[in-house]
């Protein structure tokens, strides 16, 4: 199978030819746990024009065959929601200065094949190539050891990202509103920082 794997990185305005596909394939994945997000490829379109209107954007591809199985984003933080920027701004911290990893979606048969190193090994080196960048971050959903919904074979990401330099921020928080599956309605989700000093070369 990984014979027929390729990597694509886009950036800016260049990978808006890949709306339709990546917006296809974060609604299917996030509505797995953790994130149990009951979205529609519409609005991920909507949420993909930030990136697009970014010139220091960046989409990571994986491709098996046509199909695109994997995808990865980030930008600029100064360039993202209000909201990312906010727990930043809080601690003082320039939103210049960090690059803003965003989600990582990838379907579970290609899972275990190093992808997720590759995601952040691109998104590091594109934040590195322009220039002033200290920090790479990202956010994950906050979810109960005991949620209801956790399957029993789920296995989080805390490791792996430790391991790639990465550390939980408890104190920088994100509320998001979205609708989880079963829901009637939109509800608030929080969110917490993890971040990396974006050492140059590393």
């Amino acid at each position: 199978m990984a014979g027929d794997i390729r990597v694509l990185v886009r950036r800016g305005a260049d990978m808006v030819e890949w709306f339709d596909d990546v917006a296809r394939l974060r609604a299917e994945v996030f509505r797995a746990f953790p994130y149990l997000y009951e979205g529609d490829a519409e609005y991920e379109k909507h949420y993909f024009a930030t990136y697009a209107r970014s010139a220091g954007s960046v989409l990571v591809l994986v491709l098996a065959g046509d199909e695109v199985v994997g995808a990865s984003t980030g930008l600029p933080l100064g360039e993202a929601e209000p909201a990312f920027q906010a727990p930043f701004l809080d601690r003082g911290i320039p939103v210049e200065e960090v690059f803003y990893c965003g989600e990582s979606v990838l379907l579970p048969a290609f899972r275990g094949q190093g992808l997720g190193h590759r995601f952040f090994d691109e998104r590091e080196a594109h934040a590195r190539s322009l220039g002033g960048i200290r920090w790479t971050s990202f956010a994950s959903v906050n979810r109960a050891s005991d949620d209801p919904r956790r399957p029993a074979d789920y296995r989080g990401n805390d490791v792996f990202w430790t391991r790639r330099g990465y550390t939980r921020q408890p104190d920088m928080q994100v509320s998001l509103p979205w609708k989880q599956l079963g829901e009637a309605h939109e509800s608030e989700q929080t969110l917490t920082m993890w971040l990396r000093p974006l050492e140059a070369g590393q």
